[in-house]
């Protein structure tokens, strides 16, 4: 009973935190499809129990259906934003909050013992150890909030703000993809019409592929042909995450590089460009290449 009060004295900050973050999203499209009178659902939070094998972050995230169809130009616009907008000010509290509270590194001593022994925390991760990538966003705050200690990325789970907050700017960059009808999609669809949203999408579902096309690679020659040497640069290979090849299928078969017209497509506001153009800036602040890697 005490270890489970224990696990649970450690997992709530984390679920608390990221639950936080997931709820202020949704609700940012909710109260914008409100303000703009059309009828959504309340966000439905998406569970999923424990995996064996795989790191569970005990959710697939939350989401809000509108039921209407929208009114126009601004509507598109806002109900877009507002969720990665309002999501993304959780997200960087959670971050400038764990980094402004880091426990001491006697704290992962405590967890890990054997680094003692090892005479200090590994600058690399040991063999078959899942560790998180790292975004602009949080090398700028690590550097500034943090520049003596800073928890090794392949010990993140046991820094929950960190933890949650990372997943905050992970989540907030794949909604800001400036593909179909994501939230991005929605963005840059209000800002610059049709065309350039089209080749917007069509461009960046190649990025994609292209991040993830070396690691599939590899990962193909180590299980069909073991032992080969693989005919790309470590460099390369190290810059890719194949997550990304799944991602262009899904985005391209479900949500299309097209996006429907509203039903009063219209100029934006000078207000609503900037807007618009802080996103950008947080998409590209936001954004991880490789989130995740086993060594």
């Amino acid at each position: 009973m005490q270890t489970l009060l224990n696990d649970l004295g450690y997992g709530i900050p984390y679920s608390i935190s990221l639950m936080a973050f997931l709820g202020t999203h949704e609700f940012g499209h909710f109260f914008a499809s409100f303000y703009h009178r059309m009828r959504s659902t309340l966000p439905f939070f998406i569970p999923v129990p424990p995996l064996p094998f795989l790191l569970s972050l005990g959710t697939l995230g939350a989401v809000i259906r509108i039921k209407d169809r929208i009114p126009g130009t601004n509507a598109l616009f806002d109900t877009g934003v507002s969720g990665p907008l309002s999501g993304f000010v959780v997200a960087l509290g959670l971050l400038v909050y764990g980094f402004t509270h880091l426990p001491p590194v006697e704290y992962l001593y405590m967890i890990h013992p054997e680094y003692r022994l090892l005479g200090g925390i590994p600058s690399l991760p040991p063999e078959n150890t899942l560790y998180l990538g790292k975004n602009l966003l949080y090398v700028l705050l690590e550097n500034i909030l943090s520049p003596v200690y800073r928890p090794p990325m392949f010990e993140m789970y046991h820094y929950p703000y960190l933890f949650a907050g990372w997943l905050g700017c992970f989540v907030t960059a794949l909604n800001l993809l400036p593909v179909g009808q994501l939230d991005g999609g929605h963005i840059i669809y209000a800002m610059f019409g049709n065309k350039l949203h089209r080749t917007g999408s069509k461009t960046f579902l190649l990025i994609i592929t292209l991040l993830g096309i070396p690691s599939l690679v590899l990962i193909l020659f180590e299980l069909f042909i073991p032992g080969m040497p693989v005919p790309l640069p470590e460099s390369v290979t190290t810059w890719s995450w194949p997550g990304w090849i799944l991602w262009a299928v899904i985005l391209s078969r479900l949500l299309g590089s097209g996006h429907p017209p509203t039903m009063n497509d219209h100029e934006l506001s000078t207000g609503r460009l900037l807007t618009g153009w802080l996103a950008i800036i947080i998409f590209i602040l936001c954004f991880t290449p490789v989130p995740f890697g086993i060594t």
